[in-house]
């Protein structure tokens, strides 16, 4: 099992220079929230504790490879008195897999308050957990790789939906170890998990359609505190998918009904050759041949 504490623990080699470690995986490509975690949390080690992210907005670039460490390459583009930018290039053997520039804000000031309400959902504790006799071999993979996970997809016909969106799909999640106190780490993991099931939601209209699946970028905004050790509600729209691209749309609420982040990802999307396989979407991210992202 992939701890998250592991897989955040990276190497300071030098000034604004970091390595991540090789994560042992069943997957053909590195899991595209584990380049994005690492990612920021090298951006994190080099802004001053009285700043905490605010945004993040990355390009998945080439596909990971699993057994190669990643090295983080930061530059600091900005230092002012209530922000700091960072620009960060994620490298395995000599070429950059994912670029992210993070945006970091001065810890409580003052300002306007308003947030969308969640909205009605079932608690987490009513969806059944299927036992892992009861699942196929993919999803039994998948079950093992995030085994410190709680994962469970709302049912759709327990789920309210609305007509004038394209897609809707909702998740509960939430690491089922205590994790440290430290609130950069759970910003850290929640990038992690944040590009889990989200292109999914994408492929709600057409069940059973296969398709070659892939993480392209990824943006999110950190809007309140949280823990990732937490129940926390990820409600995913997808409002358009054309030309081989899914535009795909996430809020995530706490247990309380907070808006803690929101998060925007396009993804390839495109139906497969023929003669391809496919994959089921919560797998699949960057395992085609020509895919150039990093994601699931």
């Amino acid at each position: 099992m992939n701890k998250i504490e592991d897989i955040l623990d990276i190497e300071r080699i030098d000034r604004d220079l970091y390595r991540g470690p090789a994560i042992t995986t069943n997957l053909q490509r590195t899991f595209g929230g584990q380049v994005a975690g690492q990612t920021l949390t090298a951006a994190v080690r080099t802004v001053e504790d009285d700043k905490h992210v605010h945004s993040l907005h990355g390009y998945f670039i080439r596909p990971g490879i699993p057994d190669v460490p990643t090295v983080f390459q930061v530059d600091r583009l900005r230092d002012g008195r209530s922000f700091a930018t960072r620009r960060v290039t994620a490298i395995q053997e000599g070429e950059p897999i994912f670029s992210m520039s993070a945006s970091f804000h001065l810890v409580a000031q003052e300002g306007i308050e308003h947030q969308d309400s969640m909205p009605r959902v079932i608690d987490p504790e009513e969806i059944a957990v299927p036992t892992i006799e009861d699942l196929d071999e993919t999803h039994r993979v998948f079950v093992e790789e995030w085994a410190q996970w709680d994962i469970r997809i709302v049912p759709r016909d327990r789920m309210e939906t609305f007509s004038s969106l394209a897609a809707q799909q909702r998740v509960w999640f939430r690491c089922v170890d205590t994790l440290p106190d430290d609130s950069n780490f759970h910003v850290c993991t929640l990038a992690y998990m944040s590009d889990m099931t989200l292109l999914g939601s994408a492929k709600i209209p057409h069940p059973g359609e296969p398709t070659q699946d892939a993480s392209l970028d990824h943006a999110m905004w950190f809007m309140r505190p949280f823990r990732a050790d937490d129940w926390l509600l990820y409600d995913q729209t997808s409002p358009s998918a054309s030309g081989g691209r899914a535009l795909t749309q996430g809020r995530i609420f706490d247990r309380q009904g907070r808006l803690v982040a929101a998060v925007t990802q396009e993804g390839l999307s495109r139906r497969l050759r023929p003669g391809a396989q496919s994959f089921p979407v919560d797998l699949s991210r960057g395992k085609g041949s020509d895919a150039p992202a990093s994601g699931e």
